[in-house]
Formats: C-alpha cells, structure tokens, sequence
C-alpha cells in the first residue's frame, strides 16, 4: 500500500499515528494569567544531553485559544513550563487531563493531581508524578498546517519520584513507563532488554 497523505489513505482510521510508536508523554504542566494548566502530549521527546533539552509539539487550537492551546499560550506568557513523566499507575489521571476544560480551570483539580511549586521556574509540577523536567523554553516555532507548534526547552531542574531510583537507575518497571500507540491505544512498559553498542 502507498499513498499520498493529501489525498487520503482510504482506511478507516489515520494509520499515521500508530507508524510512530510507541510515543512518550510529556505531560505538560503550565501556569499563566488565568491560573495552572496541565495536558498530555504525545509528540514529545529529548532532544539533547549537555545541557539537557526537550521538545514537544501542540496541534489544534481551542475555541478560547485562538490559533493554539493552553499550554502553548501560557508558555508563550511565561517562557517556562513543566514536563512531568506519567508511569503506568497514573495512565486514569494522565487521560482525565486530556479533557478540553475552559481556560483558567485546573486539569489538576479535574483529575485529582497534587500540584506542586517547581524549584528553579514558577510553574507547578505533577507531585504524583515518576520524574518532573523544569524548563525554560528557548523557542516556540510554528510548524506547517492549522495551529502547529513545537516548544523547545533546556531543563533546568529535575524531580526523580523516591521509588523511581532502584539501584542507582531511573527505573520504572514496577509500575510500567506509560507511551501512547496510535488510535485511542496506549502501552505500558515493564520488561527490558539490554544491547551494547558494536564500539
């Protein structure tokens, strides 16, 4: 099978999502004039190593948003936002905050999330969650299409949960590392293998 993405798949649902999979979630906390934000985001990733840096990319707009979301507008106020690591046990919690709320109510309280104060931005972080990124954003840029955006950020500090350091590690597999599959499909990840690089 082949085909153009403008002029359709022909299948029933949009295979693009689940070809790029699995996907780690940055769940992405904010606070901006009309108060905190948290929202799930599947096109996320790390971007560099020295110093540490992340992405992730906002698709769509809401109608009290013109152009973007939440997250976005309020990283664009503030210049700082949040990357929390959802686990396995928090996937109810992480999907609860995936409603589209008005503007200025709190994703936290809607699905019953401790916010708590970030060390090195003012912005609030998931308490609950296995490891929290502060972040600085560096850029917004708007990509091609309606309402496209990525947010680059360095980070400037990070949350590791106590029970989320086994043995020197970050290791979640007692409660599974949560990533997102296409369609309305998530996994839960807790068995690894170890390969070495060939030098």
């Amino acid at each position: 099978m082949f085909y153009r993405p403008e002029a359709g798949h022909g299948l029933p649902h949009n295979p693009f999502n689940a070809i790029i999979a699995p996907r780690p979630i940055g769940w992405v906390s904010t606070r901006g004039r009309q108060g905190d934000n948290l929202a799930p985001y599947s096109f996320f990733n790390a971007t560099a190593y020295v110093p540490p840096q992340v992405m992730f990319a906002s698709t769509g707009d809401k109608p009290d948003r013109p152009g973007t979301k939440d997250s976005v507008a309020q990283i664009a106020e503030s210049r700082v936002f949040c990357i929390n690591i959802a686990d396995g046990a928090l996937k109810d919690a992480m999907n609860a905050s995936s409603a589209r709320l008005p503007a200025g109510v709190s994703e936290f309280e809607a699905a019953g999330l401790t916010a708590a104060p970030c060390e090195t931005i003012d912005c609030p972080r998931v308490a609950e969650a296995a490891a929290s990124l502060e972040c600085r954003m560096t850029r917004i840029i708007r990509l091609a299409g309606k309402a496209n955006h990525m947010v680059l950020g360095v980070v400037t500090g990070i949350h590791l949960r106590d029970d989320c350091v086994v043995d020197g590690r970050f290791d979640l597999r007692r409660t599974g590392w949560l990533s997102r599959l296409g369609y309305h499909d998530y996994a839960i990840t807790t068995e690894l293998f170890e390969m070495q690089r060939p030098d």
